[in-house]
Order: C-alpha cells, then sequence, then structure tokens
C-alpha cells in the first residue's frame, strides 16, 4: 500500500530527504503511547516524532484547544496581540529559570537557534561562537555551520566563525579515560587554551545532552565550569533545550540545571515537546540581550493563536500530572532494563541515558568500531516486532535512540524493551 507514495516522494521531494525502514512507512494515527501504519500494523512508539510527542499522541486536552482556537482564529501574526502567546511566554519564562527573561517564539528550533545567534552576535558584536564536537543544531545555514557533526552538515560555508570545544561525549576522545573531575578540568583547559587563541567570541551553544549526537553528555558540571570561564571573558553561553527540556531527562526540568552551579544560561532555545508535535520553538533570554536588536523584526508563524492554544494545553497537562517524575521513575527502570540487556551482548558497547533520553551504542563485537550496519539491522527487526526507535551517532549512525512520550507506563517500558532485547539477539 505504502510503495506507490514512496514512489510519489521520490518522484517530488528531494534525495536527502532522509527516511527510515527498507520499507518507508506511513503512519496515518496515534494514541497514547501507540501508532498505526497505513496498513494497520499497530506500533509502541519509541522515538514520538523524534522526541517531539513529548506526552501522548491525541491527547486530548491539546485536540481540544487546537480545534477549539482553530474554530475561532486560526493565524493573525506578531503585528496583533495575541493572549495565547502572552500567557504562554510568561509560562516559560517563569519556568526559565532565567532573571528578567524575555521569550520570542518560533517555528522551530532551528528558527529558535538561529534567533539565538542572530542575539549573541549582535550583543556582543561578533561572529566567532564556540560549540561542540559530535554537536547538532538545526538545518539552516548558520546551524549547519556550527553542528559539530559531519553526517549533518552538508556544508562548511558559513556566516559564522566557528570553533569545537571538547567535552560534548565522555566515553570517546582524547579524556575518555580519565575520571569525571580529571574530565572537566581537561576540557576547561582545553577551553582556556582556545581563548587564548581568539577574540572577542560571541558564545558558547551546548546541548547539555546531544541528541542527534547518539545522547552523548559530559560529567555533571562540565557546563558551570565552563561558565566559569565564559564569563571572566564575558562570552554568553546558550543551552540549547530542543530535545532536553520539559523534563525529559527526568533529573531536571530543562538539561542545564545539571550544571547549575554557575547560574542559569544567558539565553535557553526551546522546541519539539512543548507543543506536542504542533510547530512551537523559542528563545529565552535576559532583557538586556532579547532587546539589543536596532532594527524592526517579527515573526508570521511564530507564536500563532492555535499552536500556542496547543503549547499551554501541553504544559499544563505535563505540569499537573508530574511527567517529570514519570520520565524519572519509569526512565531510570528502562535504562537499568537496558543495561541489563547490554552486558550480555558484546554488540553493545555502552547504555547511556537520563530519564525518558536513552541511547545504545553498537560496535563490531571485540572492537570500539561503531557499527551503523548493525544499528540498521535493529531498527528493522524493531520494527518488525512491533517497535518504532531513532538512530543517531557521531562519526557513524550507530546509536539507537530511545526517546517516548513522558507518559510511558512501567508495562508499556518492559514491553518495548523485551522487544528491543529480541531484535538486538536476532542481529
Amino acid at each position: 500500500m505504502t510503495r506507490p507514495l514512496y514512489d510519489r516522494h521520490r518522484a517530488v521531494l528531494p534525495d536527502w530527504l532522509a527516511l527510515y525502514y527498507r520499507r518507508p512507512l506511513e503512519i496515518t494515527h496515534g494514541e497514547g503511547r501507540h501508532v498505526w501504519d497505513a496498513e494497520g500494523n499497530k506500533y509502541l512508539d519509541f522515538f514520538g516524532g523524534i522526541l517531539t510527542t513529548m506526552t501522548a499522541h491525541a491527547l486530548p486536552e491539546v485536540t481540544k484547544a487546537v480545534a477549539e482556537q482553530a474554530g475561532r482564529i486560526i493565524h493573525s501574526s506578531t503585528l496583533y496581540l495575541n493572549r495565547q502567546m502572552v500567557e504562554l511566554a510568561e509560562r516559560v519564562a517563569g519556568l526559565s529559570g532565567i532573571p528578567d527573561a524575555r521569550v520570542f517564539f518560533t517555528t522551530s528550533g532551528t528558527e529558535a537557534n538561529d534567533t539565538a545567534l542572530l542575539l549573541a552576535t549582535a550583543y556582543r558584536n561578533s561572529n566567532q561562537i564556540l560549540a561542540m564536537r559530535n554537536s547538532y543544531h538545526g538545518r539552516s545555514f548558520s546551524a549547519v555551520g556550527i553542528t559539530g557533526n559531519h553526517a549533518w552538515s552538508p556544508t562548511s560555508l558559513s556566516p559564522l566563525q566557528t570553533l569545537y570545544v571538547h567535552g560534548g561525549v565522555r566515553s570517546r576522545g582524547p579524556y575518555a579515560q580519565l575520571g569525571d573531575g580529571q574530565f572537566i578540568e581537561a576540557c576547561v583547559a582545553d577551553l582556556e587554551d582556545l581563548l587564548g587563541h581568539t577574540r572577542n567570541v560571541a558564545a558558547l551553544i551546548a546541548e547539555p545532552i546531544q541528541g542527534v549526537g547518539g545522547f552523548t553528555s559530559p560529567p555533571d558540571g562540565l557546563y558551570a565550569a565552563f561558565r566559569e570561564v565564559l564569563d571572566r571573558h564575558g562570552i554568553l553561553w546558550i543551552s540549547d533545550e530542543v530535545q532536553t527540556g520539559w523534563g525529559r531527562t527526568g533529573d531536571h526540568f530543562w538539561g542545564w540545571q545539571a550544571h547549575a552551579r554557575s547560574g542559569p544560561p544567558d539565553l535557553l532555545t526551546f522546541a519539539k515537546g512543548i507543543g506536542n508535535g504542533m510547530s512551537i520553538g523559542g528563545v529565552v533570554a535576559r532583557a538586556e540581550i532579547m532587546n539589543c536588536l536596532d532594527s524592526n523584526s517579527i515573526s508570521t508563524f511564530g507564536g500563532s493563536p492555535v499552536t500556542m492554544a496547543a503549547g499551554l494545553a501541553n504544559l499544563g497537562y505535563l505540569l499537573e500530572h508530574d511527567l517529570q517524575g514519570n520520565a524519572r521513575r519509569v526512565g531510570g527502570l528502562l535504562i537499568e532494563r537496558l543495561r541489563a540487556i547490554g552486558a550480555q551482548l558484546p554488540l553493545v558497547r555502552e547504555v547511556r541515558g537520563r530519564g525518558l533520553m536513552a541511547g545504545i551504542e553498537l560496535v563490531e563485537p571485540g572492537t570500539d568500531r561503531a557499527n551503523p550496519e548493525a544499528a540498521a539491522a535493529v531498527l528493522e527487526a524493531a520494527r518488525e516486532g512491533g517497535l518504532l526507535l531513532g538512530k543517531g551517532g557521531g562519526h557513524d549512525t550507530s546509536v539507537l535512540r530511545i526517546a517516548p512520550p513522558l507518559t510511558l507506563t512501567v508495562a508499556e517500558a518492559e514491553e518495548g524493551a523485551a522487544i528491543l532485547e529480541r531484535a538486538l539477539h536476532s542481529v
């Protein structure tokens, strides 16, 4: 049934528009943590539209809010007052931890990071940006220019001068064999040395947990230690929370809070989960930074009445039902179960993650060499078993990415782990 649609897709869409699976999947509807394809097959969704279906598929509170708002007015633009946008901005500003916060809404994480880069470079009058190796920040011209993952950066041309910093990947690279404290010290020393060769850097942008990079992260406190160095140089810190925000990590509402000793970031970007599938992104920044632009700007689609209604309903549901706590409890059980499975298999190098954000790195048995073929095979086998996963990784796409909706139950976590165990053994 999907073959004619696949042929039509190939005839009119770009070759570089990636599709999962040898037989690409058309998802027609969903409910809770499950989705169905055009052939009627049911799947447990452990990837949630790339970490975007944050609460649940077809969550009644969100669909009701969207339908009611669409029945009144769908679009007006930021040229007019928008009650829903103001209300959601108030909630996000209050939750951000950034003092005297201002919020600008966009339609995606890419656009949010673009805006943060614009603000930082204008505020600091510099086009130099520090980014992390193995990072991903979006698909726009400026975002791919700072992305430290060659598989997702198709051009070296950029309006920015980007310098890459060690530390985003704990278990690979020149400092992997060090203890956590020594690892942080070495990364800070590298940053200090790098800054000795530059001038007037605008900002460091970093994902607290690298998403596309395979759910890698540094030891807690690295970015707090970086922040002390950055502050001495007047350099801003942008925390890219597109994938780590809204309680997904369980331990914290924002990923930066694992590095909170030196205070909140100067700018915070968000997207994905807040809209539960609706197109919402945004930037939070201190007023002096947000207001530094000396020309007019608007957003035609950012902060639309419909998406803001969805965001308000979704955020309210998340907070009222303590989905951060559920991510901590169910995610903790799931990661321990996955680690027990991985310990039996030489194919599995590492199971890592936090809350409902877990990665399984696959290698050629007996080596540290990435095994993208095995990752692709497990993805296919899991689908045949009724489970949808994601992929990612640095030098090669060899990490299985697991990020189900935050309402995942213990029974569903166990069901998914069992399917994944069978898929891993089949490879």
